[in-house]
């Protein structure tokens, strides 16, 4: 009863003409005010119609450089030129909503931040990173299920239209795939969570779930390069490189995957969820995603020696139910 409770809202939403109104958490990233302009201004390009942001609540990482010196400047835009309102607290401003983004560049917060938004029942996405570890999205995942909230997180490079083609089946069954993305790396993070994620993604999205186990070792640049393999013996490797490309093998040919084609078809994905509750990107295929990456990191310490999902997802879900 208290899904059917959580889900009737979206199912009237859905056939409504009014916008959705959407709360904003975390200031400190360009996400937050790129897809505030794709969603409020008609005249911007890629404009998504259906919702508006009309929420914020600031957020912000001191002991992270690139998040402490942007919350003003965004906040500042978000204010003057979108009349965003800033409130306090995040149970605040989520009464006054229809869903929330949770934006903060910064990972380690978003467990935190996503439970008023659970215990509020707002449908929730959550950019990149998920979360600071894989523990802690198994546990937003956790809380989400038992309070029956749609969330569901993804990077925009999953939505690429030659990346969705492929996964749609363009070249038939994908055998092998390759991506490449930038891999800078933060401290306080597990070193693909904070930008290889992309490249990452791209991966996971033309291959789907069902990756085992991960090495890691360097490319001939000297970069990070990640080789999973999936449990029908299909690989893929992740290369970190200056931009954001990659090329699938399948059963009918090949082609060129993992490119950027900014955020609008992120965003549209993003008010079709808010509007039905059902997430475009499966919990379980989220999962592997952050798990390939923990994995990647405890390859790293064991010399570049194989590890398996299931080891750091045993590990990382004690205390979290799952």
């Amino acid at each position: 009863m208290r899904r059917f409770l959580c889900l009737l809202p979206f199912a009237a939403l859905a056939v409504g003409a009014a916008d959705l109104r959407l709360g904003l958490v975390g200031l400190d990233t360009s996400h937050v005010t790129a897809f505030t302009e794709i969603l409020n201004d008609p005249s911007a390009k890629g404009h998504v119609e259906g919702a508006r942001v009309v929420a914020a609540f600031k957020g912000g990482s001191p002991d992270i450089p690139s998040s402490a010196s942007r919350v003003d400047g965004y906040t500042k835009t978000l204010v003057e030129k979108h009349g965003v309102k800033i409130y306090d607290s995040i149970e605040a401003m989520c009464r006054d909503v229809d869903a929330v983004l949770i934006e903060s560049v910064d990972g380690r917060p978003h467990l935190a931040q996503a439970k008023p938004v659970i215990a509020a029942r707002k449908p929730l996405y959550i950019d990149k990173p998920m979360a600071g570890s894989l523990h802690d999205g198994l546990e937003i995942f956790r809380l989400a299920k038992e309070a029956g909230v749609p969330v569901f997180t993804a990077s925009s490079l999953r939505f690429a239209r030659a990346t969705q083609a492929a996964r749609a089946g363009a070249i038939g069954t994908v055998t092998n795939a390759v991506t490449t993305s930038p891999a800078e790396l933060e401290p306080h993070h597990p070193d693909l969570f904070w930008y290889g994620i992309h490249g990452v993604e791209s991966l996971f999205t033309v291959l789907g779930p069902g990756c085992e186990s991960v090495r890691r070792g360097t490319n001939a640049a000297g970069g990070i390069e990640v080789t999973g393999r999936w449990n029908d013996g299909r690989t893929g490797t992740f290369a970190e490189g200056k931009g954001y490309s990659g090329t699938a093998r399948g059963t009918r040919g090949e082609m060129a995957v993992g490119a950027y084609d900014g955020y609008a078809p992120l965003v549209v994905e993003i008010v079709r969820f808010f509007r039905t509750g059902v997430a475009p990107v499966a919990a379980e295929e989220t999962i592997q995603i952050l798990a390939f990456m923990e994995a990647a990191d405890e390859s790293r310490r064991r010399g570049g020696t194989e590890v398996t999902l299931a080891e750091v997802r045993a590990k990382a879900g004690r205390g979290t139910g799952r």
